[in-house]
């Protein structure tokens, strides 16, 4: 696999993912290998390259976000009938908001990132090398689903509380917006009474919540995250990884005499705003029911993930639990583009300049495969 960093092999024999972050080879004997410190640095390199990626992620995409937690949340706010398309949505959070709302939330959006992105692709890179050597058997795509689905556990706790505050500023959008939404009562809540009050920011959001609902209600719907998150790390990175296995595999069956090069980082873009598009769509069930679980406040809707999910398809049907997919899947395919050609990027410029070690490893490995090579 291309651009994924692991340990290096003890023995002459290559494993099964030979390559450091950059396409630094791993096929040195243990005689010759990298210090434990060097390897460490490059696993740790793709922490601060996840979270940047993230980030940056997140930042581009967050008014699709924003669009996408406005129309799950309907059923809550402003009650199950009548509900707004994707245009009449943006209609309204344009009319009533204007530019500033479609970025509400976007500080604890962030922050989550950057801890979603450090551990996805800093804890990817390092199971999955674990896996494919302590288990064979769990080598290629599983250990690919179950890398993803452990980094992103890991960020839960961290990325749920973010979550929380930032779906709520989402759908609150200004001030004078929320005070006008409070007035009008719903299902949901007292007439005249907010389902929590407005938050200035992120912080005011994490003491207010904190106060009201206590730890609880700063990881309201951790499980039906987790649910939604873990299958969607596991199929994104699977299907990044097989698409890029498929497309060596063209290259190599048609086009064997082509020169044709494409970058790390255009692949990333490509390939990864793909398995972004298709993981998505598949999980927008679980990222609806975990919308309501979060928004929801004092006087709940819903009593946890099974009465969501039988109450959404008793009053909407399958059409309700895929609300929102289409600004699911726009946000997705871009965010998930930019986030693996940032990797991508970041891994191919970076790497070989950050350690002064970097560039003897890199001839060490060359050397020691050709050695490999002529021996047999």
């Amino acid at each position: 696999m291309a651009a994924s960093p692991s340990s290096p092999s003890p023995s002459l024999s290559p494993s099964p993912s030979a390559a450091f972050a950059g396409g630094v080879s791993a096929w040195s004997p243990s005689a010759q290998s990298p210090s434990p410190n060097l390897t460490n640095f490059f696993v740790w390199r793709e922490f601060v390259w996840g979270a940047f990626a993230g980030a940056f992620g997140e930042g581009m995409m967050h008014p699709v976000d924003t669009l996408k937690t406005r129309l799950q949340s309907q059923a809550i706010i402003t009650g199950a009938k009548a509900q707004k398309n994707i245009f009449q949505m943006i209609r309204t959070i344009w009319v009533s908001d204007g530019l500033k709302g479609f970025y509400r939330g976007i500080s604890p959006g962030v922050t989550g990132s950057l801890a979603t992105g450090a551990t996805y692709f800093g804890v990817i890179e390092s199971t999955k090398k674990w896996l494919e050597n302590s288990n064979p058997n769990l080598s290629g795509h599983w250990s690919h689903f179950i890398a993803g689905g452990i980094g992103d556990t890991l960020g839960s706790f961290i990325y749920v509380p973010c979550e929380v505050m930032k779906q709520r500023m989402q759908v609150q959008g200004t001030r004078k917006s929320w005070a006008s939404t409070a007035t009008k009562g719903n299902i949901s809540q007292i007439p005249g009474t907010p389902m929590y009050q407005y938050y200035n920011g992120m912080f005011h959001a994490s003491c207010s919540i904190l106060r009201d609902h206590g730890l609880k209600g700063l990881y309201a719907g951790y499980w039906s995250t987790l649910a939604r998150d873990v299958p969607f790390a596991g199929l994104m990175v699977t299907f990044y990884e097989a698409m890029k296995e498929l497309t060596e595999y063209g290259k190599r069956k048609y086009l064997p005499e082509s020169n044709l090069h494409a970058s790390n980082s255009f692949e990333g873009l490509l390939l990864g705003g793909l398995a972004g598009g298709f993981s998505a769509y598949l999980t927008t069930p679980l990222d609806v029911i975990k919308t309501r679980l979060q928004v929801q406040g004092s006087t709940t809707s819903y009593n946890g993930w099974l009465d969501a999910i039988t109450k959404t398809w008793a009053t909407e049907g399958l059409n309700g639990l895929f609300k929102g997919s289409v600004p699911r899947i726009i946000w997705y395919i871009p965010a998930s583009a930019l986030t693996f050609m940032a990797v991508e990027f970041l891994r191919d410029h970076f790497n070989e300049k950050i350690h002064p070690d970097a560039r003897e490893l890199t001839s060490l490995s060359v050397d020691s495969r050709s050695e490999v090579e002529e021996a047999t």
